[in-house]
C-alpha cells in the first residue's frame, strides 16, 4: 500500500509540476495526512524537492510547492535504423540532456553491432552512465516479446540473429526494453508531438523500410509475435510483390532501375515537375501509399496518421492530396499530418519507453503510464539544443 501511494504521488506530480501537498491530495484522492507522510519519504529519498511557496487566496496559508528531483534517475532511448542511429538521454521528467545522430554500423556482425550500440549509449551518457536506470531500443522489423526475437528486418538483418539481443543485454547491463522502431516513433509523437493528447493514433514511417505503429485507447498494439503493423509484408503489389517494395527508398530505386532510369536519391521522385520517365514510378508509389493509409485506417480507426521518415519529408506539400484520396476511398478518414519530432521521433519514443520502466521501478502502476511522461519537456528544438557532434 505504501509503495502504491508513493507511485500515485509520483505520477500525479509528473503530470502537474510543481504541485503542493494539498493539490496532490486532490489529484490522487489520498488523504492529506497520507500524502504528507509519503512526500516526506520521497524528499528523504531525493525523488522530490521543495520549492517556492504558494499563497492560498481564502485563508492566506502558504502551501510549499513540490517538484520532481530528476538528477540521478535518467533514461536513454535509442532508435537503430537501416542507415542512421539516433539516441537521446533524458531526465525523470523527459527533459533531454544529450542527443546524437550517427551512421549505423550496417556492415558489423550481430555481436559487433550490439557492442557498438552499447558503446554509443555509454558515450552519450558519459560520466552519468551510472545514473541511467533503463534503456529502450527501437529496432526495424517485427519485434516479438516472446523470447524476445526480431524478424522481417531486411535492411538490418543482423538484428534477426538470435545472438544480437543477448549481446545487447550483456553489453548494456541495465534494464532493457525493445520494440519496433515505428511503435516507438508513434509513442514519441503521442507523448510529445503531432499526436499529443490523442488516445488513438497511427504512425507511418517511410525510409529504408515501411514501418507502421498503431495505438488504440492510449496503448500501443504489439501482438505476441510483433506482426501488428507489418503492412509492408502484404503481397499487394504487381505480381504479389510486397507493399513496401513500392514505398521505400530501396523499392523506389528498384522500380526506377527496372524502368531504365537511374535515381540516386528517392527525393527526385517527388519534385514538382518530375520527368515523364518517372511519372509511372510516382504513380505506383502514390497508389501503394494510399493503399497503406487505407489499411492503417481500417485496422485501427485512428484519429490521426503521422507520417515520418526520410521519404515523408518530401511529401509535406502533397499531404492535402493524399488526404483527399483517403477521404474519397473511406468517406470518413483520419487526419494526416507530418511528424513534429522529425528524425528523433523514434529515439524520443524509446526514451519514453525507458522512462516507463523507471516509473514502474518507482512504484507507478502500469495503468497510469498512458499519459506519462507529460508533454512539454521534449520537442525537436530541445533535442537539437543538446546534440553532440
Amino acid at each position: 500500500m505504501r509503495e502504491a501511494t508513493r507511485g500515485q504521488i509520483v505520477a500525479a506530480l509528473l503530470r502537474a509540476r510543481p504541485s503542493s501537498r494539498k493539490q496532490l491530495a486532490s489529484a490522487t484522492g489520498i488523504s492529506p495526512a497520507t500524502v504528507s507522510r509519503a512526500v516526506d519519504g520521497l524528499i528523504a529519498d531525493r525523488l522530490v524537492h521543495e520549492g517556492s511557496a504558494l499563497v492560498e487566496e481564502r485563508r492566506g496559508r502558504r502551501q510549499v510547492l513540490l517538484d520532481i528531483e530528476s538528477g540521478d534517475h535518467l533514461a536513454l532511448g535509442i532508435d537503430v535504423g537501416g542507415s542512421r542511429t539516433r539516441a537521446v538521454l533524458v531526465d525523470l521528467t523527459a527533459a533531454p540532456l544529450a542527443s546524437v545522430d550517427v551512421a549505423t554500423q550496417v556492415g558489423a556482425s550481430a555481436e559487433d553491432l550490439a557492442l557498438w550500440i552499447a558503446e554509443l549509449a555509454k558515450s552519450l551518457a558519459g560520466a552519468r552512465w551510472g545514473d541511467v536506470r533503463a534503456v529502450a531500443l527501437g529496432l526495424p522489423g517485427a519485434v516479438s516479446h516472446q523470447g524476445p526475437s526480431v524478424s522481417n528486418a531486411p535492411n538490418l538483418p543482423q538484428v534477426e540473429d538470435p545472438t544480437f539481443l543477448d549481446a545487447c543485454a550483456r553489453a548494456i547491463n541495465k534494464p532493457l526494453r525493445i520494440d519496433n522502431d515505428a511503435n516507438y516513433a508513434l509513442l514519441g509523437e503521442m507523448r510529445f508531438g503531432a499526436a499529443s493528447g490523442l488516445a488513438s493514433a497511427a504512425m507511418v514511417t517511410l525510409g529504408a523500410g515501411l514501418g507502421v505503429g498503431l495505438a488504440v485507447d492510449g496503448r500501443l498494439l504489439q501482438g505476441r509475435r510483433g506482426l501488428v503493423g507489418e503492412f509492408g509484408q502484404l503481397p499487394a503489389g504487381p505480381g504479389g510483390t510486397r507493399l513496401e517494395a513500392s514505398v521505400t527508398g530501396p523499392g523506389i530505386a528498384r522500380m526506377a532501375t527496372a524502368a531504365g532510369i537511374d535515381v540516386s536519391e528517392p527525393a527526385a521522385l517527388f519534385r514538382a515537375d518530375p520527368p515523364d520517365e518517372l511519372r509511372n514510378v510516382r504513380d505506383r508509389f502514390d497508389q501503394a501509399l494510399v493503399l497503406t493509409l487505407c489499411a492503417v485506417s481500417v485496422a485501427s480507426d485512428p484519429d490521426v496518421i503521422v507520417l515520418g521518415g526520410g521519404i515523408a519529408k518530401s511529401l509535406a506539400a502533397d499531404l492535402e492530396s493524399y488526404q483527399n484520396e483517403l477521404t474519397n476511398a473511406l468517406h470518413v478518414a483520419p487526419r494526416l499530418t507530418s511528424t513534429a519530432l522529425g528524425d528523433f521521433a523514434g529515439a524520443a519514443g524509446a526514451a519514453a519507453g525507458a522512462l516507463h520502466a523507471v516509473y514502474v521501478e518507482l512504484g507507478v502502476d502500469v495503468d497510469e503510464l498512458n499519459d506519462l511522461p507529460a508533454a512539454g519537456t521534449l520537442d525537436a528544438a530541445a533535442v537539437a539544443a543538446v546534440a553532440q557532434s
